[in-house]
């Protein structure tokens, strides 16, 4: 069972990296842009990938341990539309969040292998400075909501994929209180759901990595809290392209990479990973969720 512990972060020093729409490389620890799109061959892997965890740090060590092991080189582009470049043919291997908006559509339609899961990131309860509902110690993020409301501290509804179901879910758990002027749901969303709560001195949710590289940009006031409870981790997967719709892809590196990803030691090093300034866990492993064969080496 993962520890749940609550703390807040003050980002003491960090590095981030924003490649929209860009080929990157990552190769013994450097990073490589084109824009010019990565052709197939054998010993090049096209990875397409969401920010998360890119911006987090952790793909670019991930990739320069797997190229050093393998002789692959993997060619990664950044963005959300992910599987746009997988339909495309500009991708052997997808990774991102298993709630991906095109993730069902991509393999009901036959165009990639079964997901595998690789990891969970964090979603972060951010607060503001004065911290009204007293929330700072707490460890469970059903009392940190229900003293929210008792407090009749704003609240700003995030209303990004998975987090308004987040919202409804604490709000059932910690009792259904009544939404008063507190609970503000005006429909905004990601950086603009989080401009508001820091305005209105009040609480939301956000990806916490999507806030450490908006914290370097905008002068927000609200700091994040971070609560390793299983309702704040969003899991992450990585989809391998249909040989037999993409016959030009690079399957067996991109079955490779995936088997590296979820390779117990891999998995180990998720967990012990470390975002410049933050003491604990920002990815957690999921590996164990998949089928242990015939993807997870034998004992």
């Amino acid at each position: 069972m993962q520890p749940r512990s609550g703390r807040t972060i003050q980002l003491t020093a960090g590095a981030s990296l924003s490649f929209i729409g860009l080929l990157v490389v990552f190769s013994l620890g450097h990073v490589h842009t084109t824009n010019v799109a990565a052709q197939p061959s054998s010993r090049v892997i096209r990875l397409a990938t969401v920010r998360t965890i890119v911006d987090g740090g952790l793909l670019p060590e991930l990739v320069t341990d797997f190229e050093q092991r393998s002789g692959y080189r993997v060619a990664v582009s950044v963005g959300e539309a992910v599987y746009d470049e997988a339909r495309a043919g500009h991708a052997d291997i997808v990774f991102s969040h298993f709630g991906h908006k095109q993730t069902q559509a991509f393999i009901s339609a036959g165009l990639g292998e079964w997901p595998q899961l690789v990891l969970f990131n964090q979603i972060a309860l951010l607060m503001p400075p004065a911290d009204p509902a007293q929330i700072a110690d707490v460890t469970d993020p059903v009392e940190a909501f229900r003293r929210i409301a008792q407090t009749q501290s704003a609240f700003v509804v995030n209303d990004s994929d998975g987090l308004r179901s987040l919202a409804e879910t604490l709000w059932n758990a910690a009792g259904r209180p009544e939404k008063g002027d507190w609970y503000v749901d005006a429909g905004v969303r990601e950086q603009g759901a989080v401009q508001a709560a820091d305005a209105a001195g009040g609480y939301t949710f956000w990806g916490l990595t999507p806030f450490l590289v908006a914290q370097q940009h905008l002068p927000l006031r609200l700091r994040p809290l971070i609560l390793n409870d299983v309702l704040l981790q969003r899991v992450m997967a990585t989809v391998v392209v249909n040989p037999e719709r993409f016959p030009e892809a690079n399957v067996a590196g991109a079955r490779a990479l995936q088997q590296y990803l979820l390779e117990p030691a891999t998995q180990a090093r998720i967990r012990a990973y470390r975002y410049p300034g933050i003491d604990q866990p920002i990815f957690w492993p999921a590996a164990r969720n998949n089928s242990p064969t015939p993807l997870l080496p034998s004992p």
